[in-house]
């Protein structure tokens, strides 16, 4: 499948190719187009837009592009769930301070955006084993939240 989204990509456009196709579409391919050709291009080619004002997987509720597809392909993996929050407070001005990982992630994103300016492709080939690591660090970190209340079920059970 075809998906589209504006180029010049940041933060949630990159985050959203890379959970595309890991966990939605392994197939995926991608187009980076100027925001004003985004809606034809879409027809023409067949491609689910994200990212972009106005549809189903853009910003829409509070949540982020990223949020929403997780949402939408009911993606409830705990990791996944911990690296939505990431990548929103990355992603979301306002809610930078969400958790801490994601004013780094604001950082790192930025930084290959200064690197690599709108060449879209080459960033999301060197920045997907950012989030590969990442998606590991969240899945460690949901392993170790499910360990904590397993201890404190048993601890409650046994008064």
């Amino acid at each position: 499948m075809k998906w589209i989204t504006r180029k010049n990509a940041n933060v949630d456009r990159i985050a959203c190719p890379w959970l595309i196709r890991g966990f939605v579409d392994p197939e995926a391919e991608f187009l980076f187009v100027p925001y004003e050709e985004v809606a034809s291009r879409a027809e023409v080619e067949g491609a689910i837009p994200f990212d972009v004002p106005g549809v189903e997987l853009g910003h829409s509720d509070g949540r982020c592009s990223f949020e929403a597809i997780v949402r939408k392909y009911r993606l409830t993996d705990p990791a996944l769930q911990l690296l939505a929050t990431i990548v929103h407070g990355a992603d979301v001005t306002a809610d930078r301070g969400i958790v801490p990982e994601a004013a780094g992630l604001y950082a790192v994103a930025h930084g290959f955006a200064l690197l690599y300016g709108d060449h879209d492709e080459e960033k999301l080939r060197l920045e997907s084993p950012v989030y590969d690591a990442l998606y590991a660090w969240c899945q460690r970190q949901a392993e170790k939240t499910a360990e904590e209340q397993g201890r404190s079920e048993q601890v409650s059970g046994a008064r």
